[in-house]
């Protein structure tokens, strides 16, 4: 069953105008796949990534986060990676209870660590900011794509070129898969 949640490329930018600030290409009224493949062929990888990310449903676009930091730092994953584990068990279990586990973990953890951000995403994939019963501010629909973004071009960050392109390409791949309404 396809998780495509726009028609088209445009529709997209129009639901994410401030956030795709962050493409360098212009929408298109192509299918979002279509559109991904076209990022793709043409080595435009972080604009691909970046689209991915907020094409996707939240959940998806977690669990496509966690899998691509998994494959792009390779035996770079620490041994204990506990916002990963915490990302990774909100996908399996998206309670409210493992939400904010992540969101707690990713809350303490370094900004310049990709797996931070995995946590990050997950935290912020729904329920609300603050705990604060009397005045809930519930978490902006963008924050999870953001740090899922965030989290994957961290993960690549050290790859050299010729490793980078190949491996986020396969990532991409992967990321159109899922979206599609494949495992």
């Amino acid at each position: 069953m396809s998780r495509l949640r726009f028609a088209t490329a445009r529709a997209l930018y129009e639901a994410f105008p401030a956030e795709v600030t962050k493409l360098k290409v212009a929408p298109t009224d192509a299918s979002p796949v279509a559109f991904l493949n076209k990022l793709s062929s043409e080595e435009k990888l972080d604009d691909a990534v970046t689209f991915c990310v907020y094409l996707l449903p939240r959940r998806e676009a977690v669990w496509w986060a966690c899998g691509s930091a998994r494959s792009l730092l390779g035996d770079g994953v620490p041994s204990h990676a506990e916002c990963l584990d915490a990302a990774e068990a909100w996908v399996h279990e998206p309670t409210e209870q493992r939400r904010l586990a992540a969101f707690d973990v990713g809350s303490r953890s370094d900004n310049n660590d990709a797996l931070t951000w995995l946590a990050r995403a997950a935290g912020w994939a729904g329920g609300t900011l603050t705990v604060d019963a009397k005045k809930p501010v519930p978490v902006p629909q963008h924050l999870t794509p953001t740090a899922a973004r965030i989290a994957i071009l961290l993960s690549a960050h050290g790859l050299a070129p010729e490793q980078r392109t190949p491996r986020i390409r396969a990532r991409i791949a992967e990321g159109i898969k899922l979206a599609e309404g494949g495992p």
